[in-house]
């Protein structure tokens, strides 16, 4: 079997790690609202994946996140008068029940960012011991790319490229960045969000760590496959790769695998533009089989 490698930009061979295993992580959603079927796309498409690596008889061990401590959550949570937790606990319960609904298989584990924060913690030690992170002023603690030789590489940016982009840009809040292209891995608390005690400040993970380390609490250091949204690639993902192989020493997911967006007028479905449904408004209309096999019906990368 063939798989098209977002790294390399082919389709190479599946190999496995381990013979007859398959070691799979897919970025879940952040949960501060009803799915949308943008956000489905990915999750049918890679049980799909997964349903066929079963069906040729491999043991498949999936794992899936839900972000549950976030800034929309918090905006979510301010709004309604209530606390972030219970934003994030209701939506992961709609969430899945569309994802039963839709016929998508519950992961092997769905890990909760809010649980695994013991675990962000000690990979940022890791990396600051070994000269990968920093910590400024506020207690802010960035990763810095400059020492990453292979920054870029799943998104082939180059470092060169992204300085000038960022050279017009003022970025506010972020003055203890030794390089713009650094990023947040612990952030300094603000009035009346969720945090955390850490060794740098009262505060919480940067999103980017979180996926990091939950791969690597239940998949190990090394993953055959990772995948997502196409608006993953960069920099969500490729900042895993930077943090993961600073931290592990070995290279991270052998291949990557990144769905394309669905579009609506031609333009990519987001709440942030109000141009979604969500999936329990075509359940209402429609079964969701239907959908499901809709959306397969295109390939999976356009």
């Amino acid at each position: 079997m063939k798989i098209y490698n977002t790294l390399s930009r082919r389709k190479e061979e599946f190999v496995p790690l381990t013979p007859g295993q398959v070691k799979m992580y897919v970025c879940g959603p952040t949960v501060y609202n009803l799915i949308h079927i943008g956000n489905a796309r990915p999750m049918i498409v890679f049980d799909t994946v997964r349903r066929y690596f079963e069906y040729k008889g491999y043991e498949v061990r999936y794992v899936s996140n839900f972000t549950d401590v976030d800034d929309k959550i918090i905006k979510k949570a301010n709004e309604e008068g209530v606390d972030a937790d219970t934003i994030s606990k209701r939506y992961i319960a709609e969430c899945k029940k569309d994802m039963e609904a839709l016929n998508v298989k519950p992961a092997t584990v769905h890990p909760l960012a809010t649980e695994e924060i013991n675990g962000m913690e000690d990979m940022i030690r890791v990396l600051i011991d070994k000269g990968h992170a920093y910590v400024a002023q506020d207690g802010t603690v960035y990763f810095r790319t400059s020492s990453f030789k292979d920054y870029g590489k799943l998104s082939h940016k180059n470092l060169d490229e992204l300085q000038s982009g960022f050279r017009e840009i003022k970025v506010t809040g972020e003055e203890g960045k030794e390089d713009p292209n650094d990023f947040v891995l612990w952030k300094p608390k603000k009035e009346g969000e969720p945090f955390w005690e850490s060794p740098w400040c009262q505060g919480r993970p940067g999103w980017h760590i979180e996926c990091s380390v939950m791969a690597k609490k239940y998949l190990g250091d090394q993953i055959d496959i990772h995948a997502g949204g196409e608006d993953l690639i960069f920099p969500h993902h490729e900042n895993e790769i930077a943090q993961s192989e600073s931290a592990n020493e070995k290279p991270f997911a052998t291949y990557w695998m990144h769905n394309g967006f669905l579009n609506i007028d031609n333009k990519k479905m987001s709440k942030s533009l109000g141009n979604f449904f969500t999936v329990r408004e075509i359940g209402e209309k429609s079964d969701l089989q239907v959908l499901r096999f809709f959306m397969l019906s295109a390939h999976y990368r356009s």
